[in-house]
């Protein structure tokens, strides 16, 4: 998670909140509402049968638009024909059209309520996670937890502890402007009064699951880049050698470096994200 990104990046939309799983919109897209306890997940999915199931995880502050350039279906619809395979894009707790939930919003749950999204709409389907900024300790989380229902990983410019290493003056800043933007309930303000704990969180996590990893990593001297930077008094080798970690115990892993593109690797260079994509899809079985 960048400070300057998330400032220049916030995503909007409208909360809404849903008992029941519901459907709400036919093919080629659809909308289904799914509840997980004490609010509901709106996802938008292409499902044509393919092998594995691509889930997206957006990063702090992003809903599913993130991965797309509108997010309207014709957007998300073009993205599974590129890739040529079934995906799935969902807002958290507090994003867009999902309720805001009651619990605090740490990693640990959010990872929870991703497991039951996948539960119910992955057709006992191997999934493959593409996880954004704090989207990546999520979808790492996930794969930690469940190695037998991931095939591969895909981390685009993940946060990670080595680097990300917040006082609680940067946590409160952010809580106050996504607060003040959002409401204190939206998934937003929620996530990032987590922010330290979260981190804490993932330092003691064991290593990836020996599946298939790639992890492109942000090199460019931007706005951003360069802010934090110097937030954390690190550099862009501290960025790189943090995503390096991420290899322990993994035999499969590619490290992917731009120049090109800030912290939105995936917006600034969208055929970067979907060359990635479509190696880690040929080297499943």
């Amino acid at each position: 998670m960048q400070i300057m990104s998330m400032l220049l990046l916030l995503s909007t939309g409208l909360l809404f909140s849903c008992k029941k799983n519901e459907i709400i919109n036919p093919e080629p897209v659809k909308e289904i509402f799914v509840n997980v306890g004490t609010h509901s997940l709106i996802t938008y999915s292409v499902i044509k049968n393919s092998k594995y199931l691509v889930v997206f995880e957006s990063g702090l502050g992003d809903s599913h638009e993130s991965w797309t350039p509108t997010g309207k279906a014709e957007d998300i619809l073009d993205f599974a024909n590129k890739i040529q395979s079934d995906i799935l894009l969902y807002d958290r707790g507090g994003y867009g059209r999902s309720g805001n939930g009651s619990a605090s919003r740490n990693i640990n749950l959010l990872r929870a309520e991703l497991e039951k999204v996948i539960t119910q709409l992955s057709d006992n389907r191997k999934v493959v996670l593409v996880g954004h900024s704090v989207g990546g300790l999520i979808t790492r989380d996930y794969a930690i937890k469940n190695p037998g229902k991931i095939a591969g990983l895909l981390m685009v410019d993940p946060s990670h502890e080595n680097f990300n290493q917040p006082t609680q003056s940067i946590e409160d800043q952010l809580y106050s402007l996504f607060s003040s933007s959002y409401g204190a309930n939206s998934g937003a303000a929620t996530e990032a009064r987590q922010l330290i704990e979260n981190l804490q969180y993932t330092a003691v996590l064991p290593n990836l699951p020996n599946i298939p990893v790639i992890v492109l990593t942000s090199m460019k001297h931007d706005d951003a880049n360069n802010t934090a930077d110097a937030t954390y008094n690190k550099t862009r080798q501290d960025w790189y050698n943090a995503h390096e970690v991420l290899k322990n115990g993994v035999t499969d892993f590619t490290h992917v470096t731009t120049t090109k593109s800030g912290h939105y690797i995936h917006q600034e260079e969208p055929a970067l994200l979907l060359k990635n994509l479509k190696l880690l899809l040929s080297k499943l079985p």
